[in-house]
């Protein structure tokens, strides 16, 4: 019987080692493997381990491929300026600096936006984990402000549901996409 892996995060891991110990302290005797999932899960702030499975399985599955060998290995279809911004990016496509260059800022969002699905409303907790998916710089929430700003994704004035818009990326982005999509 083959098993689906389901990645595992936690922002704090001593935040998640107290929830386990009081969660556990309010047993009568060791949980099982079903009530050790639905700990885990109600650690990291789902309702139980179902809840976690479906937004696990909600998200996009994407694993780039290792860094090639060679520096000048990019597909030759990318454009110059497109290739001036993988500098911002590490070698699995995910942001890792936020460009001090307002003309650089947009055109980086958009291998951000299509992480997000599209023609889905979603949480502000969902919508942070596809951005989390595409940085490495630690703040998602920079990014997910930026990207309303940019109009690629809109959300309810009371942030509670976000969509993203649809809409042709600009050519840059367009180049980035597709380079990051090309090494998957």
């Amino acid at each position: 019987m083959s098993r689906t892996a389901y990645p595992f995060h936690s922002d704090d891991i001593s935040l998640l080692a107290r929830s386990l110990v009081k969660q556990w302290a309010e047993q009568t005797e060791p949980p099982g493997h079903v009530q050790m999932l639905n700990m885990l899960a109600r650690a990291v702030g789902y309702q139980n381990f179902q809840h976690f499975r479906s937004e696990a399985e909600a998200r996009p599955a994407i694993q780039l491929a290792p860094p090639p060998l060679v520096e000048s290995a990019e597909p030759p279809s990318i454009g110059a300026a497109a290739r001036k911004l993988l500098r911002h990016f590490d070698e699995h496509g995910r942001l890792h600096r936020w460009p001090s260059k307002f003309s650089e800022q947009g055109p980086c969002l958009w291998p951000i936006w299509a992480r997000i699905p599209a023609h889905r409303t979603m949480t502000e907790r969902e919508v942070n984990e596809y951005i989390k998916l595409g940085e490495v710089l630690g703040d998602h929430v920079l990014l997910r402000r930026e990207l309303v700003n940019y109009k690629l994704l809109e959300r309810t004035l009371d942030g509670r549901e976000y969509r993203r818009l649809e809409q042709a990326p600009s050519a840059v982005g367009l180049d980035l996409i597709r380079h990051f999509a090309s090494r998957v």
